[in-house]
């Protein structure tokens, strides 16, 4: 009999947010919308990044299907990032989000002030 399998985390929502919701899966994801790229290109792209949390984020990417990516065997070794068709997928809900963010970051921010205010007082 086949063992049935076992989320780790039972709440699909919280268990994808947790992972693309941090500081830098977004980003790495919208600047590979653009077609693959080496390491150094996204590091570059992205520009306050330190490398070990670039490489530590691509490979969180990597092993949820976001993103694959492919070693040369070349000297020196090549690695290329680029998205998957799950990664691609998620564009169209990202920009959604990406979208209401720009669109409602003050009032957000005024109310954060006004909070702020009145717990002070």
């Amino acid at each position: 009999m086949p063992i049935p399998f076992v989320f780790e985390q039972p709440c699909p929502i919280r268990d994808v947010l947790d992972r693309i919701g941090d500081q830098w899966s977004l980003l790495i994801l919208q600047v590979l919308e653009h077609g693959t790229m080496r390491f150094s290109a996204i590091n570059r792209a992205i520009g306050d990044i330190s490398k070990q949390m670039l490489s530590k984020t691509l490979r969180r990417l990597e092993e949820d299907g976001f993103i694959r990516r492919t070693l040369y065997p070349e000297v020196p070794p090549r690695v290329e990032y680029e998205l998957t068709d799950l990664g691609r997928s998620f564009l169209v809900p990202m920009k959604g989000l990406v979208a209401w963010a720009d669109d409602h970051h003050r009032a957000i921010c005024e109310a954060r002030a006004d909070y702020a205010a009145r717990a002070a007082s």
